[in-house]
């Protein structure tokens, strides 16, 4: 009896499909399940210092306006900010959080930008955030804007000399002690200062060191 091609074929198809059976069932022996994947690692929080985070704000500023020129900087340091428990309280001059004002003469404005290396529930978006604009007078002392060129002394720096003015005694003291850095230009003394502050809270420290921002000397404590 002469056997039709196709029904070779079929006979052949049908081995196959009982063979891939076979091979897929749970008594073979073998899965075919991809083992789970194992879930990423939590992004280490990122912290710079000041003079670093400065820079990239104000590149990032001339996109809104040519001639921005900064007015002040300030860093975000406390206690589990944005659900991190170990979020950086900047006993090492840095800080994971950096807020930037910038300021446009031609547009008569102020504009915010916020950079952040930060992890946690509740942290800011990573990276540079623009914020909102404000209206900006040149006449105004208490938002002078200054010039990168007088900026030779970075955060970190500027902690290392109010140590040896309080700061030291007071992190032996509690060693959870949050701080903080404000860079601005002080117009009385036509100079650019840091002002390292210790404590919870900025507009109550336990201490306020005022330090030349060119040339790392300890100025005063601030009353």
């Amino acid at each position: 009896m002469i056997v039709k091609p196709w029904k070779i074929a079929f006979a052949a198809l049908l081995a196959l499909a009982f063979a891939a059976c076979s091979s897929n069932s749970p008594s073979g022996g073998s899965s075919s399940a991809s083992p789970a994947a194992k879930p990423a690692e939590p992004k280490p929080t990122d912290a710079e210092t000041g003079r670093v985070i400065l820079q990239r704000l104000y590149t990032t500023s001339r996109g809104w306006a040519g001639d921005t020129q900064p007015v002040s900087l300030q860093s975000q340091n406390y206690k589990h900010v944005g659900g991190n428990e170990n979020a950086p309280l900047g006993h090492d001059g840095k800080s994971a959080v950096w807020r930037g004002l910038f300021a446009s003469d031609a547009r008569h404005m102020m504009k915010t930008y916020m950079w952040s290396g930060l992890t946690g529930p509740d942290a800011p978006s990573p990276g540079i955030t623009p914020g909102n604009e404000d209206a900006f007078s040149p006449g105004n002392s208490s938002t002078q804007p200054f010039q990168l060129v007088y900026l030779k002394t970075d955060s970190d720096q500027a902690l290392e000399t109010a140590q040896k003015h309080g700061g030291a005694a007071l992190l032996k003291k509690d060693a959870t002690l949050p701080v903080n850095f404000t860079l601005n230009w002080e117009p009385r003394r036509s100079m650019l200062v840091w002002h390292v502050i210790y404590g919870e809270s900025v507009n109550e420290p336990k201490l306020d060191a005022v330090i030349d921002a060119s040339s790392n000397q300890f100025v005063r404590v601030e009353k």
